[in-house]
């Protein structure tokens, strides 16, 4: 039998899951350790070999990890000091951002503090211009007087971003060069490796989270991947990506630009493995943790990839009041609306819950280790939905007393009754999500209305119908692992490797030999990186892109391609799949004007991702075991119990009821019906709890 591993750092839990060859799977959760995440990395692992009876030394399919070390990093500016080189003139490239206002009514904008301060900023006299010629080569004596600034100032990593050198590398490579040898400990990102395109502030933006970062995700992936290597496993971890695929730790520690994403794209992956799985072409995936909500729209059973997303932003629906990172990454909106999201009341007296969390330390109110205030998971106990005593199948014992105390202060704030405080707070969180998932949807043109749910998470089928009402959805999902569906989602997700590469020209005058330089050479990176991760180099399969625009617009939209432009570009067929992408957005064509390719992309992937789930089902319908008194928009309803292992094939249950398993529970309002699915999904149906 063969065994492979997944491991998904939240900002709370830890989830873990193990799964066989033959289908056998066992799954667990933790409190994540953010004081040392490799200390729950192998805490989590423990659990589940306890419960399968092997050793890690018995691994021998894969570990793939799913982390938030970078997110945690650029949140919470724990990064080492950074530097940064630039061209002379474009020491304040940070501070200036693009000049774009995102509110232009707003007398106080905000934005997020540049990771590296000005006064951490060199100008190089050098210059490479728009067509990728040298006018002035770089000045060793000069970087070697930055660099001796920069050790002085305790500067541990550096980016380099020159003018231009998206189209002419060189002098980047020079400046690495020269500070190899003048001062070797300093870690050295290049723009033209990380973000070869055009837009200065895009590419200093994305240069600086990658060198911010590295200092703390290399000791981490090699702590891991040699812990690893000391426990038997003989093989190097792979990692999750922004972009839904995975690559080997050693690529990863290089890039932590594009790891941000780690853990939702992993979720968001799974969402379009069950919509294929249950034959449904659209869906949206709610995956509700402990500290956040994501949602995601799955058309053609793929989740959407964007080149270009923000982090750390300081309003949650307005973009551009981030950190632009321009790397590929799976198109998801993420609100602060978890399990240990903080309720209270603002200044106007209303009722507001996140985007602050608890998270693992101190938790809400009812874990019991010393946290206060009130959080969605003490509202959860104090209406009656979760059991104190059955939380992680009792391992972990929830303190009902001291969440009704939390709840019961902001009660008192909002001069409501406990039950109504806790009320108000279930609502307006799944009010939250449901207005952010519409808002995801209504951008990107996209009709919400009536397609399905998947919900997961170990707080998301709590939630789910209640969110799915505010969508006009009628049917939710609870697919088998919801809690820990993320971490089950690297196992099924191709090692995969997106790339992109500015070359801006119109199409009506490609070059198609400087095309076939770019392709080849992203083809390289890409075909090197898999078979590093373990890939043999003839399973390993190219897909190919471009942004384009029409010629005198400042924004592209990215589009797929269904040909290899090496073999020679057909222009009318190129120009229709733009356009059609292009009236997908925003409902026109304009056919009198020319196009323009701005960048080129290509995807990268391969490898097995079969590793189906075998569930067995009771033979016959299950009885409650137990009813629940649960408080119901005013008033308390009894609500029977289920256990979910005890659920037969097409077993039909009328809501409202629970359904608990060991990581998470199931919540169905009343209105709708619960069946059960062949592969073990559960499905909560609207219109036939109508009929």
């Amino acid at each position: 039998m063969k065994y492979a591993m997944a491991i998904d750092i939240g900002g709370t839990f830890t989830d873990v899951v193990l799964i066989r060859d033959d289908g056998r799977a066992w799954t667990d959760k933790t409190l994540t350790t953010h004081h040392d995440l490799l200390e729950g990395f192998f805490r989590a692992a423990s659990l589940v070999l306890d419960r399968a009876g092997i050793m890690l030394a018995d691994i021998d399919d894969v570990v793939v990890h799913a982390t938030t070390v970078v997110t945690n990093v650029l949140i919470e500016r724990k990064g080492s000091p950074t530097a940064l080189l630039v061209t002379e003139g474009f020491r304040s490239v940070l501070q200036i951002r693009d000049e774009h206002r995102f509110d232009m009514f707003d007398p106080q904008i905000e934005y997020a503090e540049p990771l590296i301060p000005r006064d951490l900023t060199w100008g190089l006299n050098e210059r490479s211009y728009a067509d990728g010629t040298v006018g002035k080569t770089v000045d060793a004596d000069e970087v070697g007087r930055v660099a001796t600034e920069m050790q002085t100032r305790g500067v541990i990593s550096v980016a380099v971003c020159l003018l231009n050198s998206y189209r002419n590398p060189t002098n980047e490579q020079a400046v690495r060069d020269i500070l190899a040898e003048v001062a070797p400990d300093l870690i050295v990102t290049l723009s033209s490796d990380v973000a070869p395109q055009m837009r200065e502030y895009l590419r200093a933006s994305t240069t600086a989270v990658n060198a911010y970062a590295v200092p703390v995700t290399r000791p981490y992936l090699q702590a891991l991947s040699k812990n690893l290597s000391d426990h038997g496993v003989g093989h190097e971890p792979l990692i999750m990506l922004s972009n839904g695929g995975v690559v080997g730790a050693r690529i990863a520690s290089v890039y932590p630009v594009r790891m941000i994403e780690s853990g939702p794209a992993a979720g968001a992956l799974v969402a379009g493995y069950m919509a294929r799985r249950h034959g449904l072409d659209n869906l949206i995936s709610f995956d509700m943790g402990g500290t956040t909500a994501k949602a995601c729209l799955i058309q053609n059973a793929e989740p959407l990839v964007v080149g270009e997303f923000e982090v750390d932003r300081q309003y949650l629906f307005k973009p551009g009041s981030g950190i632009p990172v321009t790397v590929p990454s799976i198109d998801m909106i993420e609100i602060g609306a978890g399990g240990g999201s903080i309720a209270r009341v603002d200044e106007l007296g209303l009722l507001k819950v996140g985007p602050q969390s608890a998270g693992s330390n101190p938790g809400p109110a009812c874990y019991a280790r010393n946290g206060t205030e009130a959080c969605v998971t003490d509202a959860d106990v104090v209406l009656g939905i979760l059991d104190p005593d059955n939380f992680l199948g009792g391992d972990m014992q929830l303190d009902a007393a001291r969440a009704r105390a939390a709840v019961g202060r902001l009660a008192e704030d909002l001069d409501v009754d406990v039950e109504q405080a806790a009320w108000g707070i279930f609502s307006v969180v799944g009010e939250s999500m449901a207005a952010a998932a519409r808002t995801h949807a209504t951008d990107r043109g996209v009709n919400y209305r009536g397609l399905p749910l998947l919900a997961f998470g170990g707080a998301g089928p709590v939630h789910a119908c209640y969110v799915a009402e505010g969508l006009d959805s009628n049917c939710v999902i609870y697919p088998p692992m919801a809690s820990v569906l993320s971490a089950f989602g690297t196992l099924v997700t191709p090692v995969r490797l997106d790339l992109v590469r500015g070359g801006l020209c119109r199409l009506s005058d490609l070059d198609h030999a400087e095309v076939s330089r770019i392709l080849n050479g992203m083809i390289e990176e890409g075909s090197s990186a898999l078979t590093d991760a373990g890939v043999p180099a003839s399973e390993v399969r190219y897909e190919f892109g471009c942004d384009a625009r029409y010629f005198g617009q400042q924004n592209e939209v990215t589009t797929r391609l269904d040909q290899d432009p090496r073999d020679g570009i057909d222009a009318a067929r190129l120009r229709e799949q733009f356009e059609r992408a292009y009236e997908t957005l925003y409902g026109v064509r304009l056919e009198d004007m020319d196009v323009e390719i701005v960048s080129w992309r290509l995807t990268a992937r391969g490898g097995a991702t079969e590793r189906a789930l075998k569930l067995n089902l009771a033979a016959k319908s299950g009885a409650p075991r137990g009813q629940r008194q649960v408080y119901l928009n005013g008033e308390h309803v009894s609500v029977p119990v289920y256990a979910r292992d005890t659920l037969a094939r097409d077993q039909r249950i009328d809501g409202p009821v629970i359904v608990e398993e060991r990581e998470t529970t199931v919540f169905v309002l009343p209105g709708w019906r619960l069946s059960v699915h062949a592969d073990g999904s559960l499905i909560a149906d609207r219109q036939h709890a109508e009929e």
